[in-house]
């Protein structure tokens, strides 16, 4: 599917992922289209999935959250239908922010932020921990962010 993007899609994708409030007016501009054709590839470009969606980049830090934290997870079991139900039971976990299966000496790899470390500690014992099948969890706390896009 990515072959049926050509580089003004993909200019479009980039402007839109730095600044995804720009008017068809200065999306057109910057990709050196009209409005009208610009308007219909994100159009498009919604409709094939290439853009799920748009949403505001908020200062956690401001907000009380801080802390961020990253757990490997080890799995008791990982059969298909043991990481399914982890997947889903992630889902419900408003502290992890993101949850990745790796292919490692582990199975997951999550990002979590809380307020501070004895949050962080809460959620990793009472909620983390309970999670489906999890045998084994090491934490990382991170020290500074330096990028984040």
């Amino acid at each position: 599917m990515e072959d049926q993007l050509d580089r003004i899609d993909r200019n479009i994708l980039f402007a839109l992922a730095q600044e995804a409030r720009l008017s068809m007016a200065e999306l057109a501009a910057r990709v050196g289209l009209s409005k009208t054709p610009v308007q219909a590839r994100v159009r498009r470009l919604e409709n094939e999935g290439f853009i799920r969606g748009y949403s505001a980049i908020i200062d956690r830090e401001r907000m009380g959250e801080g802390h961020v934290a990253f757990v490997q997870v080890k799995l008791s079991d990982t059969r298909s239908a043991a990481l399914d139900e982890f997947n889903r039971a992630v889902q419900a976990v408003r502290e992890i922010e993101q949850c990745h299966m790796m292919a490692a000496s582990f199975d997951y790899l999550l990002k979590v932020r809380t307020r501070d470390i004895a949050s962080y500690r809460r959620v990793l014992g009472e909620r983390i921990s309970a999670l489906p099948h999890v045998a084994q969890t090491s934490t990382f706390v991170a020290m500074e962010t330096v990028k984040d896009r």
